[in-house]
């Protein structure tokens, strides 16, 4: 599925735990022609790294926490370099995905790319704050409905914003 956020289309995906956005589609807005260099000075980052921890902590329980800490102390360094692919391989990591191929790219869970769009003085300063004042609305609509139409539901909210 896809939105358009300033005439350019973000690629979502729909998982178990929630919806994931392409941050490939993000980092484009930095660097056209090398979107993954942008992701992976990003990863490279203690606060990242300490945030995206955090977040597999509390929403994945196969995470491995002993190779996290490696991560996190390594952060800093001159010869420290993280891929997304680097990361999920060594911490068995869930809030962000890897894609090859044509529909590929790399994907995070929203909590995930929101931190990701903010980065560094925002990748895409509008993207983030429409989100985030979409956040209230979308919460109020979610509390009621039903789970099948959650995903729905925040997608329509969030194009009707955007167009807005």
């Amino acid at each position: 599925m896809e939105i358009i956020v300033q005439n350019k289309k973000k690629t979502l995906l729909n998982k178990d735990i929630g919806e994931y956005i392409s941050l490939t589609d993000i980092a484009k807005y930095r660097n056209e022609d090398e979107p993954f260099s942008v992701i992976n000075n990003w990863m490279c980052s203690l606060s990242t790294i300490e945030f995206i921890g955090l977040w597999e902590k509390f929403n994945n329980p196969d995470f491995k926490p002993i190779e996290f800490d490696r991560f996190k102390n390594e952060a800093g360094n001159n010869y420290f370099v993280l891929s997304p692919q680097k990361w999920i391989a060594s911490t068995n990591a869930i809030g962000i995905i890897s894609k090859y191929g044509r529909y590929g790219g790399t994907f995070a869970h929203t909590d995930i790319a929101f931190k990701f769009a903010f980065w560094k003085r925002s990748l895409i300063m509008d993207f983030g704050v429409i989100v985030l004042m979409a956040t209230e609305k979308i919460v109020c609509i979610i509390q009621n409905a039903g789970e099948s139409a959650k995903f729905i539901i925040v997608l329509a909210t969030i194009r009707l914003i955007i167009c807005w």
